[in-house]
């Protein structure tokens, strides 16, 4: 099986309303689509404005130096101008695209069949004759006409595009259609590789890209977070991880993936829903008691892959659905150990307290407290303690400073240490005023040439 991956976040990415990336943004993102292994990058439309041409324009800089591996794509119009900017800039490939459903090519391009055929054929080759590889995609082609549908990819081949993207432009397709479009599809227009551009609009983008490979398709469109116009296109993390479950096929590096849907998230500006699917806050966190018992003896009762394949690590929440495993697992990890009663006693704590959405490790140690009467969580310092580094001149003997020091009111301990320091003190003072008193006092020493104070926040 042959299957690659397309990332459009830089062009239908940046078609969700309210994102806008920056030239240098654009730039970032690509770099980190290449890092990431990704075939072939969308980079954008270079027509419609400049900074766009601006972005891909720098793109082409990094790629030519080397910097970027990923094959990058100018996307433009059936026309020649659009063919003409995205040439000008040396693009890897020209992807052209045209409706060619009843409904587009009556209410858009008002253009007969015949004469879409035509139009088709003379960009293409068009653009075939500045040297460029074409890819033509067939808007809205999951409502076109099959025997139509034909004729235009054989016609988009026979121009000179050695690929054809299939694009479900509304989101309509189901999975098992899918898989029969693309194999019919590849049956009767050979010698050229399609694409699927599936729409997110009931949530079937990933099925059916994933049908789309299995009928012949060979690169599938995807977007970092699935964004795109309206609800979006296939999101590249769900459809990559699919892949890799199902077919065994590594087509990105899976572990960078959490990296990758963070930057795409701020550059965007949408955030993501914590449940969303393996880069989510809660991809890898377990709840129910039944579940985190079984994940602790083996993790493959409860998740479809390992954490770690996508850079994550697993957690579980503690509330009034969490048993025991849970609770002593954490409380082991927190460094306290209770007893099989106390434990009980805990969780019986926990139980009643049924409006608690999950309980914090501070939460936890404080409900042991109560039920062990033991002091087992941070507490801050009665009074201001701190601890004070000292840097002694070369020329001096390090011990006698450390002698005058230890005789200073509000000095408590003395050490003399390895590193970038030489002394190491332990200081209390009754309030700010009194322990910048002892720290100017240790500065007056005769030898002490400088010294870095950290104050103590909180001790077990």
């Amino acid at each position: 099986m042959k299957v690659g991956i397309l990332d459009s976040t830089l062009r239908e990415g940046e078609q969700t309303p309210g994102v806008v990336f920056t030239v240098d943004q654009r730039v970032e993102i690509a770099r980190t689509m290449s890092d990431l292994g990704i075939a072939m990058i969308e980079a954008g439309h270079p027509a419609v404005s400049p900074d766009i041409y601006e972005g891909i324009k720098r793109i082409m800089r990094l790629k030519r130096n080397g910097e970027i591996s990923s094959e990058i794509v100018g996307h433009s119009r059936a026309v020649k101008r659009d063919v003409e900017v995205a040439a000008e800039l040396e693009v890897d490939r020209i992807a052209i695209f045209y409706g060619v459903s009843e409904i587009h090519l009556k209410a858009k391009h008002h253009a007969t069949k015949e004469e879409a055929l035509s139009t088709i054929a003379d960009v293409i080759s068009y653009a075939k004759g500045h040297g460029v590889k074409v890819r033509f995609t067939a808007e809205d082609a999951t409502r076109t006409d099959f025997d139509y549908l034909v004729q235009v990819a054989r016609t988009a081949r026979d121009a000179g595009a050695d690929r054809i993207g299939i694009a479900d432009t509304v989101g309509i397709l189901y999975p098992s259609k899918t898989r029969e479009l693309f194999s019919n599809l590849v049956s009767q227009v050979p010698n050229v590789e399609f694409d699927i551009h599936a729409h997110n609009d009931v949530g079937l983008a990933v099925a059916n890209s994933l049908a789309a490979v299995e009928g012949g398709a060979t690169i599938i469109h995807a977007t970092v977070n699935g964004l795109g116009e309206r609800v979006g296109i296939t999101p590249l993390q769900q459809v990559a991880a699919a892949i890799k479950y199902h077919f065994g096929i590594d087509v990105i590096k899976l572990d960078k993936l959490q990296q990758v849907s963070t930057i795409i998230e701020k550059y965007s500006g949408i955030p993501m829903p914590p449940n969303y699917p393996v880069t989510g806050d809660y991809a890898f966190m377990h709840k129910a008691g039944i579940h985190v018992a079984g994940i602790l003896n083996d993790p493959r009762t409860y998740e479809f892959m390992p954490p770690e394949t996508f850079g994550r690590s697993r957690d579980y929440v503690i509330d009034k659905y969490t048993g025991k495993h849970a609770l002593r697992d954490r409380f082991e990890k927190l460094g306290v150990n209770l007893s099989d009663e106390e434990i009980d006693q805990v969780l019986a704590k926990i139980k009643a307290n049924q409006s608690a959405k999950f309980f914090r490790d501070v939460d936890l140690l404080e409900i042991a407290e109560e039920v062990t009467g033991r002091v087992l969580k941070p507490r801050p310092p009665e009074k201001i303690e701190s601890l004070v580094w000292v840097l002694c001149e070369s020329n001096v003997y390090t011990t006698a400073v450390t002698r005058r020091l230890s005789v200073l009111q509000g000095v408590k301990e003395v050490m003399e240490i390895s590193g970038d320091y030489d002394i190491l003190l332990k200081v209390e003072a009754n309030d700010t005023v009194e322990l910048n008193q002892i720290i100017e006092n240790i500065r007056s020493i005769k030898g002490v040439k400088s010294t870095l104070t950290s104050l103590v926040l909180k001790r077990m």
